[in-house]
């Protein structure tokens, strides 16, 4: 049987650049790399696309499914691209089939079965979900394969320790450019107050979750009829038990919904997401089964009950369920409906996220760290096009609010930084505060480098940086050599001067 039983699709023009820096990568020595691709952007396509490339030069490449629900629907992918002579490493898989150059199994198979020998090219989809199966192998001199991750929201602790490369293939706002996405309108619904609600990490607990969510059930049900009665759904609870309640709700109102969780049997999956397709089921309702890897072009709606205070990947998962375009069935948009709050307390990090993606993988990782305080004010609007909440950009009509530099007021700010012996330190003390910030991170492991690099500035320039410049949020600047040696000339006399009075003491 030939290996290729159709033509692949033409790739989009962010599709080859990707490929293209991934060979970048490869030549700089980089061997596992993690593409960083929304929602959309056809991330198991990327994938197969390097398949193809690796079995034609007659290299064993495998895809790796981070669960068996969705070994079916890469292999249905694989057969519409002429990938079909692949085998699949599972029980009782009547393709199982170890002698074929491409195969594809699930994270949980390799678990109990071991890796196979001698595969040359590995792709890791969601690869943000750290099995420890596949990062020890990936990680161990064992593994002598290239390793490709693929993931929307490269958040996970520990990447930076798997991958070295990362990809950006295309931001969202990019992807809705070219109609691949749609629009989301979003509907603040009455939300749950969470104040006082227990913690864990710094994160909700999911009994604290359930417990504000439940009170809201019936809103939902109504705010869902109110705005989006024609559109097929997605519904995202805190727990089973607060989803089979709102899917109980549903029901008994005349709306069909389902619970889709991680106790839904095999059987039943199929069966409700059979129904859903044909539209016997209107509504799904999950906690994170189908935040992930879950790819139906036409829901025209996600309701969003599972209040999150850090966790952003958590929620751009969820939202992103109903962003796919869908022409064949008139789609334009999708409606957002937030019983959780969540879009008003990530609307700045997402719009950030939805213009720029990611530089860096650790960057992630902070996003997913930072707990978000619930504002009692309200959602900033945008004056441009009234849309609501809108981060630090608009991401309906992409209005950017002029930023006025935070030196303004300080004498001289545009001018050159010189010191009295002649020494130019910066072209501007925007561009010093950047130095200083940089050199503070790198140099200060007691979580003091902000009053550090704001000392030096004042040390330097004669005044306090103003209050909007921070450390953290500052772009990475190296220090110049004449910088680094007033930072240690600054250091030499902070250290005479404590000796100083000590001595008097």
């Amino acid at each position: 049987m030939s290996l290729f039983q159709g033509e692949f699709p033409p790739l989009r023009g962010f599709q080859l650049k990707a490929h293209e820096l991934l060979r970048d990568g490869a030549r700089q020595g980089h061997r596992n790399q993690l593409i960083m691709a929304p929602t959309g952007a056809g991330k198991t396509i990327l994938g197969l696309n390097v398949i193809q490339n690796a079995v034609a030069k007659a290299r064993r490449a495998m895809f790796l499914c981070d669960r068996k629900t969705l070994i079916a629907q890469t292999s249905n992918v694989a057969r519409e691209v002429g990938l079909g002579h692949h085998g699949i490493i599972q029980a009782q898989n009547p393709m199982f089939d170890l002698s074929r150059l491409f195969q594809i199994a699930s994270v949980q198979t390799l678990q109990r079965r071991g890796w196979p020998q001698d595969i040359d090219v590995i792709i890791v989809d969601e690869a943000h979900c750290m099995y420890k199966t596949w990062v020890d192998y990936v990680t161990s001199p064992e593994c002598t394969a290239r390793v490709i991750g693929l993931s929307a929201t490269p958040f996970s602790p520990g990447l930076g320790k798997v991958f070295s490369n990362l990809i950006n293939a295309a931001t969202m706002h990019e992807l809705e450019q070219l109609g691949i996405l749609v629009p989301m309108r979003i509907f603040s619904c009455r939300r749950p107050d969470m104040t006082g609600a227990e913690t864990s990490g710094g994160e909700w607990t999911e009994k604290a979750a359930e417990e504000r969510e439940l009170v809201l059930v019936g809103d939902v049900v109504a705010e869902w009829r109110r705005f989006a009665e024609d559109r097929k759904t997605i519904c995202f609870g805190a727990t089973i038990k607060h989803c089979e309640e709102i899917t109980r709700q549903f029901n008994e109102a005349g709306i069909p919904a389902a619970t889709f969780c991680a106790d839904t049997s095999d059987d039943d999956r199929a069966r409700i997401l059979q129904d859903f397709s044909l539209g016997d089921v209107r509504i799904l309702v999950s906690v994170e089964a189908l935040a992930k890897g879950f790819d139906v072009k036409d829901i025209g709606c996600v309701c969003d009950c599972r209040p999150l205070r850090k966790s952003l990947s958590t929620a751009i998962q969820m939202w992103g369920r109903g962003l796919r375009s869908s022409p064949e069935t008139g789609k334009v948009d999708c409606c957002l409906l937030d019983f959780s709050g969540n879009i008003i307390r990530f609307a700045d990090d997402f719009s950030r996220i939805y213009y720029e993606g990611l530089d860096k993988l650790d960057e992630g990782e902070k996003l997913d760290k930072e707990i978000r305080k619930d504002d009692e004010r309200e959602p900033k609007v945008c004056p441009k096009c009234g849309y609501t909440p809108m981060g630090k950009r608009c991401v309906r009509c992409g209005f950017e609010p002029e930023v006025k530099s935070g030196l303004e007021h300080l004498p001289g700010e545009m001018r050159e930084v010189v010191l009295s012996n002649g020494k130019k330190l910066a072209p501007d003390q925007v561009n010093l505060w950047a130095q200083l910030a940089t050199y503070a991170k790198e140099h200060n492991r007691n979580g003091k480098a902000q009053g550090q690099a704001a000392c030096w500035f004042r040390d330097i320039t004669g005044n306090w940086p103003p209050r909007d410049f921070k450390v953290e949020t500052t772009p990475e600047v190296p220090a110049t050599r004449n910088t680094v040696n007033k930072i240690k000339s600054l250091r030499i006399a902070y250290i005479k001067a404590r000796a100083s009075v000590g001595g008097a003491a």
